[in-house]
C-alpha cells in the first residue's frame, strides 16, 4: 500500500475545485491524472457518488474493495479513508457534496433518512443497463446546467442530486418509502453527530447527554432501542474505528496512536482496544496488512 505517512490526509471538496467549497462533480476518464492524491488512502469531508459505467480497478473504502468493471454506483460517505485505482480510459461520473449544500433547500434530516448515506450501509449497488441509460441522461443535464451558469443553477444542481439520491435508495431498497423521522431517531442522529465532532476529547456519554439535555439514563435507552447498542458503546465503538485505520495506513506507534486518540497513557489505550476487539494494537497492525 506504498510509504505510510504520520497522517491520513483529509481533503474538501475545494481540493478539486477552488472555487467550489460544497458541491462539485466531473467525468472519470483521467480523474488520477488531475487529482493524483486520489490514489492514496485518504478522508473526505464530504459525500462522493462514484458512478461507474465501465471501468477497471478498485476502489478501497477502509478495509473492503470494490471491483470496478460494468455498471454500478459506489458510495463513500464522509470519514471514510478511501483510495481510488480506475483506469484512464474508464467511463462514468463523480459527485461530491456536502450535507450543508443538500440542506439549504432540503431539511437536513431528509438526508439522514437516506438508507445508503448511513454509515454501516453497503458501498455500491449495481445497475442495469437500463438504470445506468438513466443515469448517463440525468449526469448529461447537470453538465449542461453546470455550462450554462443561468440564473438559479446551484437551485437546478441540488435538485438533479435530490433526484439521483431518490433513484439510488430506490436501488438499495427497493419498496422503501421514506418516513418522516421522530423526535428519538433525531435525538440519537444528534449524538452520533456529536460524537463524531468530539470522541478524542469526551469519551463519556454523561458529557453527551448534557450537550443534548436528556439524562444520560434516557441516551442510554435511546440508543439500546434504535441502535440495538448503549450509548458507551457508540463511543467506543468511534474510537476504535479511528485506532484501527490510524494503525492499518499511519506509521505513528501505537503509543502516538494513543496520545492523538486522547488516552492519558498507551497502556490504557492498549488496554481499551484489546478489551474492545480482543486483539492488541501490535496484533491487530501485524495481522492487517
Amino acid at each position: 500500500m506504498g510509504i505510510k505517512t504520520e497522517n491520513i490526509p483529509v481533503y474538501p471538496v475545494s481540493a478539486f475545485d477552488a472555487g467550489n467549497r460544497a458541491f462539485w462533480f466531473m467525468p472519470v476518464e483521467r480523474i488520477l491524472e488531475k487529482y493524483p492524491f486520489m490514489e492514496a488512502p485518504h478522508k473526505q469531508l464530504f459525500y462522493t457518488l462514484l458512478f461507474i459505467e465501465k471501468a477497471s480497478g478498485f476502489a478501497k473504502i477502509d478495509n473492503f474493495s470494490v471491483r470496478l468493471d460494468e455498471a454500478k454506483v459506489i458510495c463513500i460517505k464522509p470519514d471514510n479513508v478511501f483510495s481510488l485505482d480506475i483506469n484512464r480510459t474508464a467511463k462514468g461520473h463523480v459527485i461530491f457534496f456536502t450535507d450543508n449544500f443538500f440542506s439549504l433547500r432540503y431539511n437536513n434530516n431528509v438526508l439522514h433518512q437516506f438508507s445508503f448515506l448511513k454509515k454501516e450501509a453497503e458501498s455500491y449497488v449495481r445497475f442495469s443497463s437500463q438504470q445506468s441509460a438513466k443515469w448517463k441522461i440525468l449526469l448529461q443535464l447537470m453538465m449542461e446546467e453546470k455550462s450554462s451558469s443561468l440564473k438559479g443553477s446551484e437551485k437546478v444542481m441540488r435538485s438533479f442530486l435530490n433526484i439521483l439520491l431518490f433513484d439510488l435508495e430506490r436501488k438499495f431498497v427497493p419498496n422503501h418509502q421514506l418516513e418522516k423521522i421522530s423526535n428519538k431517531e433525531e435525538k440519537v442522529l444528534q449524538f452520533e453527530k456529536l460524537i463524531e465532532e468530539h470522541f478524542i476529547q469526551q469519551k463519556t456519554p454523561s458529557w453527551y447527554a448534557q450537550q443534548l439535555h436528556i439524562t444520560p439514563n434516557y441516551l442510554n435507552r435511546l440508543c439500546q432501542g434504535l441502535r440495538n447498542v448503549t450509548s458507551g458503546e457508540l463511543i467506543r465503538k468511534r474510537v476504535i474505528i479511528e485506532a484501527q485505520r490510524m494503525l492499518h495506513y499511519t506509521s505513528l506507534s501505537v503509543a502516538e496512536i494513543a496520545y492523538r486518540l486522547g488516552f492519558e497513557t498507551p497502556s490504557y489505550f492498549i488496554t481499551f482496544f484489546k478489551n474492545n476487539t480482543n486483539s492488541t494494537p501490535e496484533h491487530f497492525r501485524k495481522n492487517n496488512f
